[in-house]
């Protein structure tokens, strides 16, 4: 799934995630899988100039671009940049097996009739899935939408700075190829838990089939630890990275106040497991990989686990990637923070 793309193979590009709270900058070099890593970088960006549409909001976020990827010593000017999934409608759509040619001009016929916007105010990709479980006469089509207003503010933003947008993609299918080992068939569910939102993905066989966007991240879980222990934020988020889940610590008190939260986040991915058990019947989740900041937060994990009945798995964001084993234990601890930039770098599609 392209979006909007002129990535041709042997292109050299860097990644680009613009994060609610951080920019993150990557760049692999080779010409077969796997790539390897030659260059990476971060930096921190208020979170309101990073969600705004403000063009003066715009223009700050591209000088924080810039900046860092003239200090990091970055030199390509091709990047693909990757869309937050809060600005992307995807969906999952069965069509009538047809040949090619035919099943592409039915997509784009019906298009209207399966996104929430008119078709002249966004820009749409899709990408055939394989065999519908609806029927042997039926194949899965995942289509995707964003705002041509995003789009095509993302794209002057980017070209502003002297760079060349050869690929628009959203976060959450560059989570499938930085999550998801290159050998592993089965169904898995992929959570990157961020500061403000978590991006949910279903994965069966390397193919996503189902994508959300969760209004729960970390600033949920440090708004919880505020109130409900009555200190500031600063101190909240203190409490929340370092004791979280924790029931031992702090006679559970941190534990308590968090506890809403979880249940919201576990109560949406088991709806997104019980939503994909029923459709894919002979299918069967085997692991939850999780990623993200606020994935760190000390006993999440075994919480979600709990909760759902089902492995939980640390992501390993750089599995995919080979890089010098002297960097391994520094790589380690940012993989969390590298997962969408990774996946956007491992792009092969023309």
């Amino acid at each position: 799934m392209k979006m909007l793309s002129n990535l041709s193979v042997g292109t050299d590009f860097i990644s680009i995630d613009v994060g609610s709270t951080s920019i993150r900058a990557l760049e692999l070099k080779g010409s077969s899988m796997p790539k390897s890593l030659a260059r990476y970088a971060a930096a921190p960006i208020p979170d309101q100039i990073s969600r705004s549409d403000a063009p003066e909001d715009r223009q700050k976020l591209a000088s924080e671009i810039r900046k860092l990827l003239d200090d990091s010593g970055f030199k390509e000017e091709n990047v693909v940049v990757g869309i937050p999934s809060g600005r992307v409608f995807a969906t999952v759509v069965d069509f009538p097996k047809l040949p090619t040619k035919e099943l592409h001009k039915t997509i784009t016929y019906q298009l209207d009739n399966h996104i929430p916007s008119s078709i002249d105010e966004v820009k749409v990709d899709w990408s055939v899935l394989g065999d519908s479980p609806a029927g042997n006469d039926k194949v899965e089509v995942l289509i995707a939408s964003v705002g041509n207003k995003f789009a095509e503010d993302r794209l002057d933003l980017f070209e502003s700075i002297g760079l060349n947008v050869v690929a628009l993609e959203p976060d959450a299918l560059a989570l499938v190829r930085s999550l998801v080992s290159y050998s592993y068939a089965g169904s898995a569910l992929l959570l990157d838990i961020g500061s403000n939102a978590t991006d949910l993905v279903v994965v069966d066989n390397q193919m996503p089939k189902l994508i959300r966007s969760l209004p729960i991240g970390g600033s949920n879980f440090v708004k919880s630890a505020s109130q409900n222990l009555n200190v500031d934020d600063e101190r909240a988020n203190e409490f929340v990275y370092k004791f979280g889940l924790n029931t031992g610590k702090l006679e559970g008190q941190v534990a308590r106040a968090l506890q809403p939260t979880v249940d919201s986040l576990t109560s949406e991915v088991n709806k997104s497991i019980k939503f994909f058990s029923n459709r894919y019947k002979r299918e069967r989740i085997d692991k939850i990989i999780v990623t993200g900041r606020a994935s760190t937060i000390p006993n999440l994990a075994l919480e979600i686990a709990n909760a759902t009945g089902t492995q939980v798995e640390i992501g390993n964001s750089w599995q995919n990637v080979n890089y010098p084993q002297s960097q391994l234990n520094q790589l380690q601890q940012i993989a969390n923070h590298f997962t969408v930039a990774i996946g956007l770098s491992l792009r092969t599609e023309q």
